[in-house]
């Protein structure tokens, strides 16, 4: 299930290991950002501002279909 579209600042993100956490504007939540879940083209590093949807999967929230703002 998709949520709408968010935005927020990228706490922090390993290229190495390729996930990190976004911190939403609209709750001040921190949700987790996978590699796969960042839109194609997109390089995303510490202190981005970025747009990004929610998406549930068994360990929670994760963020899909992250783009720089």
């Amino acid at each position: 299930m998709l949520f709408f579209s968010m935005q927020g600042e990228v706490k922090f993100f390993n290229h190495v290991k390729g996930f990190g956490f976004i911190k939403s504007n609209e709750d001040e939540k921190e949700y987790f950002v996978h590699i796969s879940g960042v839109s194609e083209g997109v390089k995303i590093s510490d202190e981005d501002k970025v747009t990004f949807e929610l998406e549930d999967d068994a360990k929670g929230k994760k963020c899909v279909n992250v783009k720089l703002a």
